[in-house]
């Protein structure tokens, strides 16, 4: 009885702003698929709009618990997307290559970051989102760094940030990609390498051609594929250095990536039902839009507007700097 009393009261106390979360994820969604927005970042503005019910009011900790719980649980499922065999497709130049390509940029936004005066947890923030997967990458390196008082304002900034440069490199890169001359399966790699979030890369690959949207497709998955082994790294250099937050708070191998790599290995070694990886692969994205819509939510607008130009730099920098170096890999290297 006590028991059952106890999760009630807890329940209680969490179910509004869960529900606010939620409710405000769900907008987002129908916005977005109704005017071809990103999701994100309808799911960030409409946050931020009820950043006074988190302030004052019943809704704290049912944000603070979407913003944690739910955002780790929304990266664990992104397992469900990969399969070792269509990563193996890019063959070991284009894997090579990307891994390449993955740890410059992250290295860019430690050069970049003491010019524009910020730390080494916003460097890996921004670097790891650009060179990854954008929002995903952001939200679950946020989950493994310890935090300040600064990491959920910059974390709703670099989502921001990579959303909107995913939106312009979608409707911009194929463009420049055909007229440097590269062909269709060249523009597929480039699109896979270089755009942050991967609606973005896939919409952008297949308006080029199939075979390039394929191309661009397993590139990605191929970068998403990195994510646990970055943050495994991030954590055993936290744990080197002596961070005492780290060693206190964060395992060597969290959960939600546990369940990240029992994903990949579930999909790679038996034929899953379509049905259970399309169920899987949504209650994933639903979960990172609810937890995006809470950050939103425990972000207030005023705050944003401090962080300054330097923000906005370094994340244009890493990303010119991808898109520079994979251009020139694939015009001198041509890993495909």
């Amino acid at each position: 009885m006590f028991a059952v009393q106890h999760w009630y009261s807890r329940a209680a106390v969490h179910a509004p702003g869960l529900l606010l979360s939620a409710t405000i994820g769900a907008a987002a969604s129908f916005l977005g698929s109704h005017y071809g927005a990103p999701v994100m970042l309808f799911a960030l503005l409409l946050g931020m709009a009820f950043n006074f019910l988190h302030t004052d009011g019943p809704c704290r900790a049912g944000t603070d618990m979407a913003a944690k719980f739910i955002l780790r649980l929304g990266v664990g499922l992104l397992g469900i997307r990969i399969a070792f065999e269509d990563v193996a497709r890019i063959g070991f130049a284009g894997a090579g290559t990307v891994l390449g390509l993955i740890t410059l940029t992250i290295g860019a936004g430690f050069v970049a970051s003491p010019l524009f005066r910020r730390q080494w947890r916003f460097a890996l923030l921004t670097g790891g989102a650009v060179a990854i997967c954008g929002a995903s990458a952001a939200m679950a390196i946020a989950a493994v760094i310890p935090h300040n008082d600064k990491t959920e304002r910059n974390t709703l900034f670099t989502v921001m940030a990579v959303t909107a440069l995913s939106t312009i490199a979608m409707v911009t890169y194929p463009l420049l990609f055909q007229a440097l001359g590269f062909n269709e399966l060249q523009q597929g790699f480039l699109i896979g390498a270089t755009i942050h979030d991967v609606a973005q890369v896939v919409g952008a690959g297949f308006s080029v051609s199939d075979p390039a949207g394929e191309m661009a497709t397993i590139v990605k998955l191929f970068r998403v594929a990195t994510l646990p082994v970055v943050l495994i790294l991030v954590v055993l250099v936290l744990r080197i250095t002596g961070n005492a937050a780290a060693q206190d708070s964060i395992p060597l191998l969290p959960w939600f990536m546990v369940l990240f790599i029992l994903l990949v290995s579930l999909g790679s070694l038996f034929e899953l039902p379509a049905i259970f990886v399309s169920y899987v692969d949504t209650l994933s994205r639903a979960c990172l839009v609810v937890a995006i819509a809470a950050l939103g939510v425990k972000t207030s607008i005023k705050a944003l507007t401090v962080v300054g130009g330097g923000h906005l730099a370094i994340v244009f920098i890493e990303t010119l700097v991808l898109l520079g170096l994979c251009i020139a890999v694939v015009k001198l290297w041509a890993p495909v």
